[in-house]
């Protein structure tokens, strides 16, 4: 049975690292010409393309990110190895990259990913962004998720995969003490912090504000959902958001639900990709049963 040659492998390691031909061949101290062939070596010997050029820039193919992972994983056991013979037993780790925008509740993210980010064998790792960053990432294979709160239009010329991971109720919450909120008539002399205008929910509501008649007491409109929920404590008017943006706060009575908006709900989305070779950890993720919706 044939073996992989891991001199080749090696050598395309540090290309990806690099980023070229040109830093990786001075970092090694060898031609460029021969560091080219060895490449193509590899990929004969693989099967498949590691690399597709863009111009001047060379870019991993989906192949090439899941040989790069194994390369990191093989390479990383030498040190180790040494690791080890030391006394000490560092576990190998599979990784799994999340985007996450920015808009997207913590404590959403928090309970859908607890059960891989227990797992000893598994490597999170989170980036946050805008969407339209953070789907640049995705097709460039550097993300196997993205998760949003605003679904991606459907584009027949994209591989891209939308799944509803679930849905959440929406509320105007404030500080206690207030009562309860007369939604819509209220809010004709009632502040509101709301989410930012590229939001689904602050869409819903503003539609529901138009059709009311109602121009809004508008306090703030924040696009970070980790300072919405900070802002939220602090005034005396209400907050647009899903309860589980503010569980914590709701539990221990520094805010309470003052109004459901019953018209509006929240969704959050799994975007992927469709790949020949798809992180088998993603498949996982996906499987679970949806967050409750509270």
């Amino acid at each position: 049975m044939p073996a992989l040659n891991y001199h080749h492998l090696r050598h395309f390691w540090t290309i990806a690292r690099e980023g070229g031909l040109t830093r990786a061949a001075e970092a090694l101290h060898i031609a460029q010409s021969a560091l080219s062939t060895q490449l193509r070596a590899l990929e004969a010997e693989l099967g498949q393309p590691l690399f597709e050029r863009r111009g001047k820039r060379m870019e991993l193919t989906e192949a090439g990110r899941i040989a790069f992972d194994h390369a990191e994983t093989i390479f990383r056991t030498g040190g180790e190895l040494l690791d080890t013979l030391r006394g000490q037993r560092p576990e190998q780790r599979r990784p799994l990259r999340i985007g996450a925008v920015a808009t997207l509740s913590r404590n959403f993210q928090l309970e859908l990913l607890r059960p891989l980010a227990a797992r000893s064998d598994v490597e999170l790792i989170l980036r946050s962004g805008t969407l339209r960053e953070l789907l640049v990432q995705l097709d460039g294979l550097s993300l196997d998720a993205v998760l949003s709160n605003t679904p991606v239009a459907h584009d027949a010329a994209s591989d891209r995969v939308v799944a509803l991971l679930a849905e959440q109720k929406v509320s105007l919450v404030g500080r206690p003490g207030y009562g309860r909120l007369r939604f819509p008539d209220d809010l004709r002399t009632t502040p509101v912090l709301l989410p930012g205008r590229e939001s689904s929910i602050r869409q819903g509501f503003d539609l529901l504000m138009d059709q009311a008649g109602i121009r809004p007491i508008l306090a703030a409109e924040v696009d970070d959902m980790a300072m919405l929920r900070l802002l939220a404590r602090e005034g005396n008017g209400v907050t647009l958001v899903p309860p589980i943006v503010v569980q914590d706060e709701l539990r221990q009575g520094v805010l309470e639900e003052r109004a459901e908006v019953e018209a509006l709900r929240e969704g959050f989305y799994a975007i992927t990709q469709r790949r020949r070779f798809p992180n088998p950890l993603l498949a996982e993720l996906l499987a679970r049963p949806a967050v409750s919706a509270g």
